[in-house]
């Protein structure tokens, strides 16, 4: 049964190697349909991939070669909770070495021009303790790329 609700990315005409690197990426993600242009349409042909069914971390969601009328955008962007560093710098570091690059904060771009925020619960934890914890951790934070957890936590405890 299809979701009521699907994440649908726009993408110039890669929606598939997107999908299958965030499925090869990421668990619980999954390449679940490829769907080809039935006919020849104003600029593609039968046989052009039109869309691609796909899950990231168990969230439905759709890309359509659109061609390059839309970029992605900060605007939108997944959120990954992580439980440690290994797991933080693996994630970080397959979109950031797959032709991706970095930016701050825990944010980072994939080469498909797609936000990622690679977010560690430990960063999460400190930030909601509140007071002058998280104060300390949100003042290391701003000073990184990719979030080191050792930081965040000297920071929180002062």
């Amino acid at each position: 049964m299809k979701p009521k609700n699907t994440i649908c990315l726009w993408f110039d005409e890669d929606a598939v190697d997107a999908a299958r690197f965030y499925a090869a990426t990421f668990p619980e993600s999954a390449v679940t349909a490829v769907h080809e242009a039935p006919g020849d349409f104003p600029g593609g042909k039968k046989g052009d991939v039109l869309t691609v069914e796909f899950t990231v971390l168990g969230i439905p969601c759709l890309g359509i070669n659109g061609g390059p009328a839309f970029k992605q955008s900060e605007a939108f962007s997944f959120q990954v909770a992580t439980d440690d560093q290994d797991e933080t710098d693996r994630y970080w570091n397959a979109i950031v070495n797959n032709g991706g690059q970095e930016s701050a904060c825990g944010w980072c771009k994939d080469r498909w021009g797609l936000s990622w925020q690679i977010t560690p619960r430990a960063l999460t934890d400190a930030l909601a303790a509140g007071g002058d914890e998280a104060r300390r951790a949100f003042g290391a934070m701003m000073t990184m790329q990719k979030i080191d957890i050792a930081t965040i936590e000297a920071a929180r405890r002062g």
